[in-house]
């Protein structure tokens, strides 16, 4: 993008010029723009310099533009109502929406969030481009940036107050295995848990979440081995073919598709833990439309999902 050159020109001239292709007359398109005649012909002379063509020869017909004004027509025309649509925010409908919104979301919960709240923006706003991304760092940072739109992240403790961020509620802990796995049947211990290896599910911003504190086992030494991934369905690929042990938020066990032969057992008693959610974005979306209603549509699903969850229960 040639900023420099974009600096030196006058988006005026642009508005004159679609009101001549208009028009055919420069008398015309004078009255329409409110100026003289005289002003417009000044006008016009600045537009053939900028576009370095006459755009418009006399005939008996009068003005008639040329081959290089009839090409820029249509796309002046898009280009005039993208701009605007840009500067008048009141006329935002989700439906007429083609941008892109960037939102961080793990995967553990993009997998039960993203199937409503997709099938919703279809309906609502078939144009829109959704992003996700599951492993970034520094998410505030990038809110700020622009980098990010949205982040659904593990609760913090603080936010500074240039983020607006909504709770969207907890989810207690379970213990995911295989169908087999030797521990079901059994009272699960800290000391049973140490004898088979574990699979940690990636945290964004680890340091900054408010992470419950999970059994641990034995001392560091004899602890059995351990693996990492963002990738929740290559998690649970894993435990269907080992005795690995996963311990994420229960509610993945409703997605019977992803957990097939997959239990989820519970903690270890009187260890019963949650982990909370939060939607946040940065203050300068406050006054962005799709930002706004977008930020309502995630809430809503989410609640709709509760309600459901305490339906079926």
């Amino acid at each position: 993008m040639n900023l420099k050159a974009l600096a030196k020109a006058d988006l005026n001239l642009l508005v004159a010029l679609y009101v001549l292709l208009e028009e055919r007359s420069v008398s015309a398109a004078a009255k329409r723009l409110s100026i003289t005649q005289p002003a417009m012909s000044k006008t016009l002379s600045r537009l053939r310099e900028t576009f370095d063509d006459p755009l418009f020869v006399r005939s008996k017909r009068g003005m008639q533009p040329t081959p290089r004004a009839e090409s820029i027509g249509p796309e002046l025309k898009v280009l005039l109502s993208k701009i605007e649509t840009l500067l008048d925010g009141e006329d935002f409908t989700p439906a007429s929406y083609r941008g892109e919104i960037q939102i961080a979301i793990s995967e553990y919960v993009g997998i039960s969030l993203l199937p409503p709240l997709s099938a919703k923006l279809q309906r609502a706003a078939p144009k829109l481009r959704l992003r996700t991304i599951t492993r970034v760092e520094h998410q505030l940072e990038q809110l700020a940036s622009g980098d990010l739109d949205f982040a659904i992240q593990l609760s913090r403790s603080k936010y500074p107050p240039e983020y607006r961020y909504q709770s969207l509620g907890n989810s207690p802990l379970a213990i995911f295995v295989r169908r087999g796995h030797p521990l079901i049947g059994q009272t699960i211990t800290r000391e049973k848990l140490s004898y088979y290896p574990a699979i940690n599910l990636y945290v964004s911003d680890r340091m900054e979440v408010e992470l419950p504190e999970l059994p641990e086992g034995r001392s560091a030494g004899e602890l059995t081995g351990m693996l990492e991934t963002s990738h929740l369905l290559t998690a649970l690929e894993v435990l269907r073919e080992t005795d690995y042990t996963l311990v994420c938020p229960a509610y993945l066990a409703r997605n019977e598709g992803a957990t097939r032969d997959v239990i989820a057992l519970p903690l270890p008693p009187h260890e019963a833990q949650s982990v909370d959610y939060t939607l946040v974005a940065h203050e300068r979306t406050a006054q962005s439309a799709i930002h706004q209603w977008l930020w309502n549509e995630i809430v809503d699903t989410v609640r709709n999902m509760r309600v459901r969850t305490v339906h079926r229960g």
